[in-house]
């Protein structure tokens, strides 16, 4: 079946077998940006804390996580953790992936909580307290409601790029698309189909859903620009 040229009856052998992984790289991507989405609450929240020490450490992991391929951090995790005397534990390939990857992107996604939250107005803060609502109040029922919905977009992306970073996890044995397809071009000599196979994949599957986050980024600017101005029209009225 080994070939220098493109086979039309290689593709279509391999076309099935590469599918068999889809159900598991849709999976785990989803699985990861749910971690990262939790975790990077707990980032935005921890750098809240007004302790300064505490603040470096902080700051200082985060860049530290950021700075590191994820490709050495699922090593890490899959293959040097367990081997760490009293606190080493085994983890399976796709709980490994779905650990080292979300914490990895839940760092960019806590900068995202963050810049979300400071971008409340300092009025909305003073009404909580005046109100006299309790912590948990305050942010589930004004903060959060107004921080979150213009994150959207930036999510969205993040969710795309971690879908392009999610056939990392072949390296330590997750069975996503890419794993099957390299596994085919291993026994077949033949590597030019199935990964183009993988390609066209991600091509269908990413390139629909980045229009799609782009007319919702599109939306809920124009969404904000209206209430910016019905804003402004109300304050002018007062005056």
């Amino acid at each position: 079946m080994n070939s220098n040229y493109w086979n039309w009856d290689t593709f279509l052998e391999a076309l099935p077998i590469v599918l068999k992984g889809l159900g598991i790289t849709i999976g785990l991507t989803f699985t990861c940006f749910f971690f990262a989405l939790l975790f990077g609450f707990v980032w935005t929240f921890l750098r809240r804390i007004p302790n300064k020490p505490l603040n470096w450490i902080i700051t200082w992991t985060m860049e530290f996580i950021r700075s590191t391929p994820p490709l050495v951090q699922l090593f890490f995790i899959f293959y040097a953790w367990p081997m760490i005397p009293g606190i080493g534990v085994t983890l399976s390939p796709f709980t490994s992936a779905v650990i080292g990857l979300g914490i990895h992107f839940s760092t960019y996604i806590g900068e995202i909580y963050r810049s979300g939250i400071e971008s409340v107005d300092k009025g909305q803060w003073e009404a909580a307290k005046a109100l006299n609502f309790s912590t948990v109040d305050k942010w589930r029922r004004i903060i959060l409601p107004q921080a979150l919905p213009p994150t959207i977009p930036m999510l969205g992306n993040y969710f795309i790029i971690m879908f392009k970073e999610v056939p990392l996890a072949s390296t330590i044995g997750v069975a996503g698309i890419l794993l099957m397809a390299n596994t085919y071009g291993a026994q077949n000599w033949a590597y030019l189909e199935p990964l183009t196979i993988v390609g066209i994949i991600f091509l269908l599957l990413s390139y629909p859903s980045a229009i799609l986050i782009k007319r919702l980024e599109i939306k809920l600017n124009t969404r904000f620009d209206k209430k910016a101005t019905l804003e402004n029209m109300k304050k002018g009225a007062m005056m």
